[in-house]
């Protein structure tokens, strides 16, 4: 279960990877669903969490030439990401567009608790589907 903690955290940076394949071979090697959950969900989090922490490294940056967006264009973006984008982290999910809203969820300055309780929700009814999944289709190929 060491590995799926490690590859959940990777797979939620930028780099690329996925995790639900190594949590349903985890699940066929007949480890308990809840500890499997709590294990993927903590990693994938985590590894989200550093995509915050980019996002609000990066923000120190923001005033040279070469950095994708202007001030004004961060002030507008910061003001609609306080009123709605926070929410978009229930996508933090997602493949492809989740690892980019999570970094600018940092680069904005979302308050680490807000992103923290969005992230674990997102990331933790992902896995509670893949385990139901498993455990619905999987079962009768697991050796």
């Amino acid at each position: 279960m060491f590995s799926l903690f490690w590859i959940a955290l990777l797979s939620a940076t930028l780099l690329p990877g996925g995790s639900e394949v190594w949590l349903a071979r985890q699940w066929c090697q007949g480890h308990t669903v809840l500890a499997l959950w709590c294990v993927a969900t903590l990693g994938n989090t985590l590894g989200s969490l550093v995509n915050v922490a980019l996002g609000r490294y990066a923000r120190r940056f923001r005033h040279r030439r070469w950095f994708p967006a202007s001030p004004a264009q961060l002030d507008r973006a910061g003001r609609f990401y306080a009123r709605f984008g926070a929410y978009s982290l229930l996508l933090s999910w997602v493949p492809i567009i989740g690892d980019p809203l999570t970094v600018v969820a940092g680069l904005l300055r979302l308050s680490w608790w807000r992103a923290i309780g969005l992230i674990v929700l997102a990331k933790g009814a992902r896995y509670a589907l893949v385990l139901a999944f498993a455990a619905q289709w999987l079962a009768p190929y697991c050796v």
